[in-house]
């Protein structure tokens, strides 16, 4: 991967990046993904913004390499603080757990008032961001999940809405957990996904089975059950037996 060929998962982030945008890179690490989109995709401006100082070093060498500093400001600081407010009209976040990205939007609320689109990779707990959207009038507006070397990657884009209910339908829960768009598209990733994590949960629930069946190994039995019982109805009984 460089600042001409983005890896896949970083490739479906910059997909959702339109021309002309000013957008910060959060966590940028070498800012592969705001050079790359300086080159190919029309930004007017960006800010590549890292914690570390070993990353944000390598970000400022890639960017003075480029001949792009002139567009892309590298910044040391966490999470949003890295920006102004109004300074940017799109922001990415890409390789952290959806917690943490969770937690970078929610310190940094008084940042977004400009933020047209958000655009959002998270390794893991993917739910963990979509309710952040539905608890802070995010509308959820497009959804992928790409399989790269072994390991599973959801990317979230959402902008601000007055709907963030309108991708779900009847079962919030559900469509929080797989992704609204995700789970009716059913992609063959998509599945193997949460049949890995079905039978994760199986495994675990087969083993409180014969634990002491304490008021806390009841309730984790009772949520594991629930977990497995929407997978099934998701991908559908029959796939999840042969699984």
């Amino acid at each position: 991967m460089n600042t001409d060929k983005l890896s896949a998962r970083l490739a479906a982030v910059a997909k959702y990046v339109p021309k002309g945008a000013k957008i910060a890179d959060i966590g940028s690490d070498h800012a592969y993904l705001p050079c790359y989109l300086a080159k190919n995709s029309g930004i007017s401006f960006a800010v590549a913004g890292e914690v570390a100082v070993g990353p944000f070093q390598s970000a400022e060498r890639n960017v003075s390499s480029e001949g792009l500093s002139d567009m892309i400001s590298v910044r040391l600081g966490d999470g949003l603080e890295v920006i102004q407010s109004g300074e940017v009209d799109h922001i990415a976040i890409a390789g952290m757990g959806g917690a943490l990205i969770a937690s970078i939007l929610e310190n940094g609320k008084e940042k977004l008032g400009s933020v047209k689109r958000l655009i959002l990779q998270p390794n893991i707990s993917a739910v963990s961001v979509r309710k952040w959207f539905l608890d802070n009038g995010w509308v959820l507006i497009a959804e992928e999940i790409i399989e790269e070397d072994g390991k599973i990657y959801e990317v979230l884009a959402a902008e601000k809405g007055s709907n963030p209910l309108k991708p779900y339908e009847q079962n919030v829960e559900a469509g929080l957990l797989f992704g609204p768009y995700l789970s009716k598209e059913k992609s063959k990733v998509f599945a193997k996904k949460w049949l890995n994590e079905r039978n994760n949960w199986l495994r675990i629930y087969q083993q409180l089975e014969h634990a002491a069946q304490t008021p806390g190994t009841v309730e984790k039995k009772k949520e594991l059950f629930t977990k497995i019982q929407l997978v099934e109805e998701v991908l559908g009984n029959e796939e999840s037996k042969r699984s």
